[in-house]
């Protein structure tokens, strides 16, 4: 299955970079894209559990899907994630 989820605190290529590499190393997730015009990932993945691991995980770098809680800590989080991302490209 494919979906595409809209995520909250997404600013640069450190952020995607972030992203892509993390929910690569998932198992059961393929073709991560991320979109920082729409502030939007779109990802492959092949059960329920699966698209529930990754949601937990966008939410614990930092870039919680819209509509969930955003409070300052996830936005901090946001930040670290985005500087290690930028760091390893």
């Amino acid at each position: 299955m494919k979906t595409t989820l809209e995520i909250q605190n997404l600013k640069c290529g450190g952020c995607a970079n972030t992203i892509i590499t993390k929910l690569s190393d998932l198992e059961l997730v393929d073709d991560v894209v991320v979109n920082n015009d729409d502030n939007s990932v779109t990802f492959s993945y092949k059960n329920e559990e699966t698209l529930n691991a990754v949601k937990n995980l966008l939410a614990k770098l930092g870039y919680p899907e819209v509509g969930d809680k955003n409070a300052l800590t996830t936005k901090a989080k946001s930040f670290v994630s985005c500087a290690i991302g930028r760091m390893n490209s």
